[in-house]
């Protein structure tokens, strides 16, 4: 054993301080995660040992891409149920959606097509590249219509990396802010992982979701709940969490 890793890892794994996770990517075959339930099952079982007994999948809402409907994701929801009972799975999985701000959405919210979380949350998804420009209008007409607003992984738009006065804007606005296990892992890189724990600082960040897709998503979590890191960072979020609230 190294210097370096006696005084960086935790003498044991890290519990998460929820034991509801409200964005993955577990129901089999419908978007980029999980590719059958078999394998959302072995996922399923290592995020127990993280602490994880509910889950609320969130599979994509993406015009041109992942066009889901309860058509589609429904029957693969159930299943996955089906495979966790086989297994003798204690974890309750149900399935809201991850919404990209887009016309297809707009038009399945319309049609009534659209699951929300617990509490009439809806998870957004904002463009990759550049804000909508009417952004705070889209997000007020959601609220005005009865939703409540979470925000997708702020910490991964890039466009807001060196406008940090625009995440307190955002969440001024009763927007709240959902930032990825994976961000802070260091999965997609370091400029993701320095907003995560900026937004945990200033007390912006209201859920932590795991967007697990793959195994090795799962394997990137797994070793950073093994750090010292891990239990000072989650300890410092924890008392804001509001994960198991959806219900």
């Amino acid at each position: 054993m190294s210097i370096f890793s006696f005084f960086s890892r935790s003498p044991q794994q890290v519990t998460l301080p929820f034991v509801t996770d409200m964005h993955c990517h577990l129901v089999p075959g419908v978007d980029d995660g999980s590719p059958d339930a078999a394998t959302s099952v072995k996922l399923i079982e290592q995020m127990q040992g993280w602490g994880i007994g509910r889950i609320i999948a969130t599979p994509h809402l993406t015009e041109g891409t992942f066009e889901n409907t309860p058509a589609t994701l429904d029957p693969a929801l159930e299943e996955l149920r089906a495979a966790l009972a086989a297994g003798g799975s204690s974890v309750a999985v149900s399935r809201s959606s991850e919404n990209r701000l887009d016309d297809f959405f707009a038009a399945q919210l319309k049609a009534g097509n659209v699951t929300p979380l617990p509490g009439n949350a809806l998870l957004v998804e904002l463009p990759w590249y550049q804000e909508p420009f009417n952004l705070d209008a889209l997000l007020f007409d959601l609220k005005c219509e009865g939703y409540k607003v979470v925000i997708a992984h702020p910490e991964r738009y890039a466009y807001y990396r060196h406008h940090s006065e625009r995440y307190d804007s955002l969440h001024a606005q009763d927007n709240l802010f959902q930032i990825n296990l994976l961000s802070l892992a260091g999965y997609y890189g370091k400029g993701e992982k320095a907003v995560a724990l900026h937004l945990i600082e200033r007390g912006l960040v209201d859920y932590i979701g795991t967007d697990i897709h793959n195994q090795r998503h799962v394997t990137a979590i797994d070793e950073w709940l093994r750090t010292r890191e891990a239990k000072k960072v989650l300890g410092t979020a924890a008392s804001r969490l509001l994960n198991d609230s959806l219900r």
